[in-house]
């Protein structure tokens, strides 16, 4: 590999530095034109530079809830398009959810999708194993098989449902425990959502859409830490989108609980006004939720009660989406506007600095899933696993120009800002001046 100089990068929206990369690994750090390469034993003379005057340099951003479709559904996605998506949108690693077909319940599926992240080559994909067999709650998947798989899998949900059955979210909780896993729980109790269509209030009222309330998200977080209190296991919830559920994990917390949890960048923003449209663009599993529930969870990323930024990346093909309301899948494309978002909703509102959106979207993430090598700092000796944002960007959405093979993305004609210009992963650019390597 050859070495590469970043040169004047703000290293987390800092001073501007220059970060030298050779091979794998970030060589030196320091202020811009006043590294002593002679007292490094380095010599950049035959670097390739990247002048970087103005951008941000983060740790590679690590998303612990993506759906990558493979296998079974490759008309709307493959490891190959989502990886290449990710790295678009500044992604070094991606966690890949298990409602794939068939479901990744077996350590030979996750294999699968593990080497089929290394063939890609565009950043780690670390499988999620399933929780129960089929995603169907009724019997655990082979939990400790698929951990002790060259997948290495820790992280275990059935996303896309709820394990609602109390008893097999226990055991589970207690197998995983014994070696340092998580369940990533998708709370939603399913008897409270039969027909429901989008959040419960007084737009589902004036629109006649069946109504998805806020409890049967509440109600299962409130029992997972609980359980996760009595058995002394990891807990992590998904796609948490009302204020009530940011109130019951603030408690638990305080109570110590080991509970985690996500928001995605469009329960950062949208709102269930826009469901007044009509358009299936915007039905997404949870719902998105009031103006209110908005601005709760905007604090609660600000104040860390919400651990992480997670993007459910949830690719479709065009006749899943272009359908009547009631037809339509459930989910957005994420990955490559993600970071966009998140700048608009938390940096530009002042309740996040870059330092902030760099602990949200890659060191917390990597911990929370053992991520090794990634959301590490920008330091010598370090893996250079890295993404450069030019943050004055501003440019209009246009899912045509998407990476993902699928274009289900709520903000196609919407202005955002920000752009990620470079991703590296392992010192090698698979990102370079927007253009996939």
């Amino acid at each position: 590999m050859s070495k590469i100089l970043i040169r004047g990068a703000k290293v987390l929206g800092g001073e501007a530095q220059d970060v030298l990369i050779d091979g794998e690994l970030i060589a030196a750090t320091g202020p811009t034109g006043e590294i002593d390469w002679s007292g490094t034993g380095l010599s950049a003379e035959d670097a390739e530079v990247i002048e970087a005057e103005g951008r941000i340099l983060l740790p590679g951003l690590v998303d612990l809830h993506t759906h990558l479709r493979e296998p079974g559904r490759e008309d709307s996605e493959t490891v190959l398009t989502g990886t290449r998506a990710a790295a678009s949108g500044g992604y070094t690693a991606v966690f890949a959810m298990a409602n794939t077909h068939p479901v990744a319940d077996t350590a030979g599926v996750v294999e699968q999708v593990y080497r089929l992240g290394k063939e890609a080559g565009y950043c780690d994909v670390q499988p999620i194993g399933a929780v129960t067999v089929g995603l169907e709650g009724r019997k655990l998947a082979e939990l400790g098989a698929m951990h002790d798989s060259a997948a290495g899998v820790t992280v275990f949900s059935d996303d896309g449902k709820c394990v609602d059955d109390a008893v097999i979210m226990r055991r589970a909780l207690e197998y995983v425990k014994a070696f340092g896993g998580v369940v990533a729980q998708h709370a939603q109790e399913p008897r409270l959502t039969e027909g429901a269509q989008m959040n419960e209030g007084v737009v589902s009222a004036e629109l006649g859409l069946g109504g998805w309330p806020a409890v049967a998200e509440e109600s299962i977080i409130a029992r997972d830490v609980l359980l996760a209190e009595h058995v002394g296991s990891r807990v992590h919830i998904c796609h948490l989108s009302t204020a009530g559920s940011v109130e019951i994990v603030r408690w638990a917390k305080s109570r110590g609980i080991d509970v985690t949890a996500e928001v995605t960048p469009h329960h950062l923003l949208l709102t269930d006004e826009m469901v007044r449209s009509y358009n299936p663009v915007y039905k997404v599993n949870p719902p998105l939720r009031t103006e209110r529930d908005v601005m709760a969870l905007r604090e609660a990323l600000a104040d860390g009660t919400i651990d992480i930024v997670a993007t459910d990346h949830a690719p479709h093909p065009h006749e899943d989406k272009d359908c009547e309301w009631a037809a339509a899948a459930m989910g957005m494309v994420g990955l490559e506007t993600a970071l966009s978002v998140v700048q608009q909703t938390m940096v530009e509102t002042g309740l996040l600095d870059w330092a902030g959106v760099a602990d949200r979207m890659s060191v917390r993430p990597a911990q929370i899933g053992r991520a090794i090598g990634h959301g590490r700092p920008v330091s010598a000796g370090e893996p250079a696993n890295l993404t450069l944002v030019d943050p004055a960007y501003r440019g209009v959405v246009d899912p045509a120009d998407f990476a993902s093979r699928s274009r289900n993305t709520p903000y196609e004609g919407r202005e955002l800002p920000g752009r990620v210009t470079h991703t590296f992963l392992r010192g090698r650019a698979t990102l370079v001046d927007g253009k996939l390597a």
